[in-house]
């Protein structure tokens, strides 16, 4: 039988789906590549809420931060980079690395999951805010799918 490979040191990531006025947030593990949602950071003309960021970092102590980057569907930047980079750069105050995934299709995927859920009996309604931090779920996972390539 052949040897596994090493899976490498376990490393914790808390992913970001950037929003307008709510960020989506989850933690994941690259050892189970899953990640669970952690809900929201509110954002609005003052920013994001640094509070709650820093909170949630400092419960789940991850290795780096993962941000999703909006694009159109043919791949070309998308008008919210602009937002997205200046988060990126708020973000540098964490010190800790950040990686940039592609978010294409994350909020509709998350959507379809959790209208999924709903209809088996095993969600209730269906918020913003759960879909918000469901997209950062599927960010936190194309990134650890990225890292197995």
């Amino acid at each position: 039988m052949p040897d596994t490979p090493e899976a490498g040191p376990a490393e914790t990531i808390v992913a970001f789906d950037f929003g307008l006025r709510r960020i989506g947030v989850a933690v994941g593990q690259n050892i189970t590549g899953s990640a669970s949602p952690l809900g929201i950071v509110s954002n609005d003309e003052s920013g994001p809420d640094h509070a709650r960021i820093s909170r949630l970092l400092d419960e789940w102590r991850p290795a780096r931060l993962v941000v999703g980057m909006p694009a159109h569907t043919d791949g070309s930047p998308s008008e919210m980079q602009v937002p997205v980079k200046a988060f990126i750069k708020e973000l540098t105050r964490y010190e800790l690395p950040i990686d940039v995934v592609d978010e294409r299709y994350t909020s509709i995927e998350a959507k379809a999951v959790l209208k999924k859920a709903r209809a088996a009996g095993s969600r209730g309604r269906l918020s913003r805010e759960m879909i918000d931090s469901a997209a950062a779920v599927f960010i936190a996972e194309r990134y650890f799918a990225s890292q197995r390539r």
